[in-house]
């Protein structure tokens, strides 16, 4: 059975020892039928990854299904991982099978698994240890045998000790737990990976020669930090292809929203070194008072800050700043709320959703 939901079969490119070491480590686990959890930020390929599971393992002939928990609503996630019946809640016109069901003899994805609800973790638990489940709406078993591979950038320990995870289901997700270094820790893959993505946006465009990055634009990519990992590379590399005047790539634009009206950096002004500004913007914090906190709440005040310098810098447009961050509109919504930042908003500032 074929899904929309199936990931299509890439391959991972890298050269560096983490990288090497990091597959290594996937290949060795493979056959082996038991959860895996992946740790890892975003972009940073961990679809990838999980396709390289399900390859090398003894399900490969099956489906492989994917579900990213931070992409649906918590009232949704039940009925997309179990099913349900018609007429089990409003808008259930017809009965449909979850994504569960679709991996039966094959391999289930579940990324961003901190998102599910505590609830929702204890049904999972059971489909690990028992292989069985019911549909939304119903009180009939369904059998299943599905390998369950997790990935998170969230701290899962922290949410066990503070009651957000199970405990139980993390340990049974801890079969062998992998760590996916981000591209800032693979440094030697940067340009390696960067003339890939580069090769296939000129065959896409249909270029006759190859285009090269010179030594100075090959430099920025190698110190460039890629909070975005290899997605913000492939988006950045294909974006300086298709507006390179000539084979040799000059320049580089890591943020193309710089080039819209009034987003543009005043020249002589670099935003990395604009001290003054990022003062200003810390809201009474400075990198001494933030590095006297403990990691989580330094972490946070900075997620803060970085959430209100960007809708400042975006005119308080919410959809715009979602796209600078790198997150769906709805992520960018729940990070907001969650983060009460009203009080941070200047007086009179009107925030705009389109």
């Amino acid at each position: 059975m074929k899904t929309h939901h199936q990931i299509r079969r890439k391959e991972a490119i890298g050269q560096s020892e983490k990288f090497l070491a990091f597959q290594e480590k996937l290949s060795k686990v493979a056959p082996i039928d038991r959860p895996v959890l992946i740790l890892g930020e975003r972009g940073t390929g961990k679809e990838l990854a999980v396709t390289r599971l399900h390859y090398l393992s003894k399900r490969w002939e099956g489906n492989l299904v994917a579900l990213n928990c931070a992409a649906l609503p918590a009232t949704l996630i039940e009925a997309e991982l179990f099913g349900h019946e018609k007429g089990a809640f409003t808008g259930a016109a017809s009965s449909r099978i979850g994504r569960f069901e679709q991996a039966h003899n094959g391999t289930f994805f579940l990324d961003e698994i901190g998102n599910i609800p505590l609830e929702v973790q204890e049904k999972i638990l059971r489909v690990v240890e028992y292989g069985m489940f019911e549909r939304v709406g119903s009180s009939e078993s369904i059998e299943v045998d599905a390998r369950l591979i997790a990935a998170t950038n969230a701290d899962l320990p922290a949410m066990v000790a503070n009651d957000q995870f199970k405990n139980d289901l993390l340990d049974r997700l801890s079969f062998e737990v992998i760590y996916l270094p981000p591209l800032r820790e693979r440094k030697e893959d940067i340009l390696l990976l960067a003339n890939h993505y580069a090769r296939r946006m000129a065959s896409e465009l249909n270029l006759e020669e190859m285009p090269k990055f010179s030594d100075a634009a090959a430099a920025e990519l190698y110190d460039y930090p890629w909070p975005g990992n290899i997605r913000e590379l492939k988006n950045v590399v294909e974006r300086a292809v298709y507006k390179a005047d000539a084979v040799n790539i000059n320049k580089i634009e890591f943020n193309p929203f710089f080039s819209v009206p009034g987003n543009e950096v005043p020249e002589g002004h670099h935003q990395e070194n604009n001290t003054s500004q990022t003062e200003v913007d810390l809201k009474g914090h400075t990198m001494g008072s933030l590095l006297q906190m403990d990691f989580k709440t330094a972490t946070w005040e900075l997620q803060k800050i970085l959430v209100t310098q960007t809708l400042k810098k975006t005119h308080f447009n919410q959809k715009k700043a979602s796209q600078i961050l790198g997150l769906s509109y709805d992520q960018f919504r729940g990070v907001y709320k969650k983060m009460n930042l009203n009080s941070a908003i200047e007086p009179g500032a009107k925030l705009l959703f389109e």
